[in-house]
């Protein structure tokens, strides 16, 4: 479902709600005696009725209220809410990223690690262009020790990838976290971002920006895995080698796929540190 869609969806829904609402509201006695509604804050793909509550708080007649939970396995407790009530993250709720996405997350993270500091090593021993990575900042000592670091950590990339693959969908988690995706939606939300209006109070909702980035980072890395299989064994996948351009070509498609995946976990690091809770949710489960 488009992001105009979903949102016409939840517009309709809240509209079907309002009805009701103003059905309760006419047959009830008024008396000053405010109407209490219980309402929720979205998770995942439920519907947004978030505008709608905004809406709804500026009746005098009702009194809102939102489900929170305070010990685990306890019943819910409804408490008073306003569009000014701080909102956080509870204790007890369903888990923003399961179990299985951040044992990816942080093997890949490793993984990552170890392929650019030995990659660099590697590049170091036959430049492409005119200049050297540091020796500080590779891994494996010479050549040899580097292409050993290097293999070792393509294979962990490589499955850790595929599993993480596999489970996205078959969860469903693929296209309920990363679609829907739209120009206009990606400009959008960039736009807000760059004024410092994009919203992250649900973590559990990627914006249009997050989705594009974190779509092309899949990309980058297959590519990576693809033009590494390449130069690993030029002629066993000799169609992968032509498809590239040939040998040179595909040295420089890894050269500059491993460059964008740094300045990805560069940009990464920088969102985090301006919502640093965002780290938590990706070692802890909420």
């Amino acid at each position: 479902m488009s992001a105009t869609a979903r949102a016409a969806a939840d517009a309709r829904i809240a509209g079907l709600l309002q009805g009701r609402i103003h059905d309760c509201l006419a047959a009830a006695p008024w008396g000053g005696r405010r109407v209490v509604l219980s309402a929720f804050w979205p998770i995942g793909d439920e519907p947004d009725l978030r505008p709608a509550l905004q809406a709804w708080a500026r009746d005098d007649r009702l009194e809102l209220t939102l489900p929170v939970i305070l010990t685990k396995a306890a019943p819910l407790e409804f408490r008073a809410w306003t569009p000014d009530t701080p909102m956080a993250p509870g204790a007890y709720g369903p888990p923003i990223h399961p179990a299985w996405v951040r044992a990816a997350h942080w093997l890949n993270a490793a993984a990552v690690l170890v392929m650019v500091a030995s990659g660099w090593r590697i590049y170091n021993a036959s430049p492409l262009f005119g200049f050297t990575f540091p020796e500080a900042v590779t891994l494996g000592g010479w050549l040899a020790g580097a292409l050993q670091w290097h293999f070792a950590a393509m294979w962990l990339l490589a499955a850790n990838g595929l599993v993480y693959l596999a489970l996205n969908l078959a969860t469903g988690r693929l296209f309920h976290r990363f679609l829907p995706l739209s120009p206009r939606g990606v400009l959008r939300d960039m736009a807000a971002a760059l004024r410092g209006h994009l919203a992250h109070d649900d973590a559990r909702r990627y914006n249009q920006v997050q989705r594009l980035a974190y779509l092309f980072a899949m990309f980058d890395i297959a590519l990576l895995v693809v033009s590494g299989l390449v130069l690993w064994k030029s002629v066993q996948f000799g169609m992968l080698r032509e498809l590239m351009g040939g040998y040179e070509a595909a040295r420089r498609v890894h050269f500059v796929a491993m460059a964008v995946l740094v300045g990805f976990v560069a940009l990464h690091l920088a969102m985090v540190a301006l919502v640093p809770r965002t780290l938590r949710t990706m070692i802890v489960k909420s």
